[in-house]
């Protein structure tokens, strides 16, 4: 059987990403409403939101500047990875580190180019429909489907501590989607495995210049 190259290797880990990630984030929004939890275990929730912001929930200004500069990212690093996938120093893995960043951006662009376009935008406890065209928002002013939310442990701090003592701490709050998985695995493995790679680019950039 022939071996996969690392293009090919790329493009079937971006696919199966984008496939994986809408699945779910349709599933969730034709089948749960906003707020809705679903338990699975004690430390994993199945719990919808919808967020205007970048990964984990956290909004950074504007809508519109923030589903630019997702298109802006996954354009720039599609052409880097394009670049240099076929240099022999460049490890298969440091090319699939690139495509699970590629492929999480690329789907939550997805969520705000085409979900307020593609879905209502109904009062809980009724669930969102297709309604191709006639949906809540304009292109580029979907929101961000959320559902994965891991509440791993918490406690309270002490009393005796300032400005927070007595408040609730939870590990780990935030919500977050498939895509936002994607992008938080290939950075994390990218800093700890691949970081070389990145330094002798900069270098290679300096050189040219």
């Amino acid at each position: 059987m022939k071996k996969l190259t690392k293009g090919q290797v790329a493009l079937i880990t971006i696919v199966l990403v984008l496939i994986v990630d809408q699945a779910v984030k349709i599933w969730v929004k034709t089948h749960m409403y906003i707020g809705e939890s679903i338990r699975v275990t004690d430390w994993f929730y199945i719990a919808f939101i919808e967020n205007n912001g970048m990964a984990f929930g956290m909004e950074v200004g504007s809508k519109l500047f923030l589903s630019l500069f997702r298109i802006v990212a996954v354009v720039f690093l599609s052409w880097w990875m394009l670049k240099i996938k076929n240099r022999p120093q460049v490890a298969t893995g440091f090319i699939v580190c690139l495509a699970l960043i590629i492929a999480g951006a690329a789907g939550n662009i997805v969520d705000c180019l085409f979900y307020g376009l593609m879905f209502n935008d109904p009062v809980p406890p009724l669930v969102a429909s297709f309604v191709p065209g006639d949906g809540y928002a304009g292109l580029f002013y979907g929101r961000v489907v959320d559902m994965l939310y891991f509440p791993l442990f918490s406690f309270y701090w002490p009393d005796w501590i300032p400005w927070i003592g007595g408040e609730r701490f939870e590990f780990f709050r935030p919500v977050f989607n498939i895509a936002d998985s994607a992008i938080s695995v290939g950075v994390v493995c990218m800093i700890l495995f691949y970081h070389r790679y990145l330094s002798s680019e900069n270098k290679q950039v300096e050189k040219s210049e």
